[in-house]
């Protein structure tokens, strides 16, 4: 975060395209959770990935936990057909889903775990009158946030980052340029005046490449047909600076340029770093690692805290404990921007949201295979995708809980 006097910041949000390695790796372990909850919705699922590509061999390697247990087969299928959807059919992209070599290390659900998830704490002491009583995956605290500068109650700088990682796919994916590669990065950084938006300062885009394209073309047509069709013309002005392919090339890349793995792009799925993360990854977990649905329920919560008019901003923690199922604390932080008294809106939130792991699995109806999709391009402010957690369908009762008069 740069400020550049009292009133001023730059704020900027990174996004990476579907091509990137670490995001391969999202895909993969998100595609094999889908697979084990079509198998079963009551499976556990904590998967990861790794990919590295190296002078003749390309390798994927699969490992962790799941129940139920899917056959070597399936998985290497799964393998490559995310690699093939991704585009990384030819090496010389930096793998192949034809040339990749699979391996698969995935065992069980530890017995351990399972113990204290299967039945919360609360039910085994005999606190919990009703069936819901699994207890959290894990400890661990997450974040949910939302703001009204977007149509998708999101940060400017994450949605405008993300818009132009898509459009680099699409452009790709559609031929319209065809010396485009799968792997591929965005940046962009927006001024704030009075902690509003008023014009983006910066945009980044790095983008792979065929050898024989030309500097020079290469960013004239990033610029004329990525950059402008995504940052609104209101929102650039002469000063506006863009960075294509600053190094100057870009031709090797996807697991060949850089080693992926999943889970490292935390703040690419969340608010792009311009709110707080708990740490926890998402991709590969199913719905009782609180680490996602937590991160899900915040997000839900935050969103129909603004939608509700009752605050312009704000950010959710809730935080948990391995086998217990009631959060061991909720914060929310408006940042002054509350049109009611905060504490009011806290009261609200307890007696509209049901906040264990179970409760929150049903509100949202989380053990479907829909997760695959939000393994690129951000879990949060997807209007392409029909996502539980994204409804502001309980603004209206917390509106009237807090007492709010419109």
């Amino acid at each position: 975060m740069g400020q550049i006097a009292d009133d001023r910041q730059l704020l900027s949000s990174e996004s990476v395209t579907e091509g990137h390695p670490d995001k391969v790796c999202d895909q993969i372990s998100d595609a094999v959770l889908d697979a084990c909850l079509t198998r079963s919705p009551m499976a556990r699922v904590a998967c990861e990935t790794a990919v590295k590509s190296d002078e003749g061999r390309h390798w994927v390697a699969v490992f962790g936990e799941t129940t139920p247990r899917l056959a070597v087969a399936e998985i290497d299928k799964i393998v490559r057909d995310t690699l093939r959807g991704i585009g990384y059919t030819d090496v010389a992209f930096g793998t192949s889903a034809d040339e990749v070599e699979v391996a698969v290390l995935l065992s069980g659900q530890s017995a351990d775990i399972a113990l204290g998830v299967d039945q919360a704490l609360e039910a085994r002491q005999g606190e919990l009158a009703d069936d819901l009583d699994t207890g959290a995956g894990d400890q661990g605290m997450m974040f949910g946030f939302a703001c009204d500068e977007t149509e998708e109650l999101l940060p400017l700088p994450i949605v405008l980052a993300h818009r132009l990682t898509r459009r680099l796919s699409e452009q790709r994916q559609a031929g319209a340029l065809e010396w485009l590669r799968p792997d591929g990065k965005s940046q962009v950084t927006v001024e704030y005046v009075d902690g509003r938006p008023v014009r983006v300062a910066a945009v980044v885009v790095s983008t792979q490449h065929d050898p024989d394209i030309e500097e020079k073309e290469l960013r004239d047509a990033v610029i004329e047909t990525v950059v402008h069709p995504v940052v609104p013309e209101a929102l650039r002005d002469a000063d506006t600076r863009y960075f294509v392919n600053p190094t100057g090339r870009f031709v090797v890349g996807g697991p060949f340029g850089d080693a992926g793995l999943t889970g490292r792009k935390i703040i690419v799925d969340t608010y792009g770093g311009l709110a707080r993360h708990g740490g926890g990854a998402f991709s590969g977990k199913d719905p009782t690692k609180v680490d996602r649905s937590g991160a899900y329920a915040a997000r839900w919560v935050a969103k129909n805290v603004v939608a509700a008019g009752l605050a312009s901003r704000c950010e959710l923690q809730l935080a948990y404990a391995i086998g217990v199922a009631r959060p061991v604390s909720i914060a929310l932080e408006t940042f002054g921007t509350a049109t009611v008294d905060p504490a009011r809106i806290v009261a609200a939130v307890r007696e509209v949201f049901d906040l264990r792991p179970a409760a929150i699995i049903a509100g949202l109806d989380l053990r479907r295979p829909i997760y695959r999709p939000t393994a690129a391009y951000g879990h949060f402010g997807r209007v392409d995708l029909d996502l539980p957690w994204e409804r502001t369908d309980r603004a209206s009762a917390l509106a009237e809980l807090s007492g709010l008069r419109r």
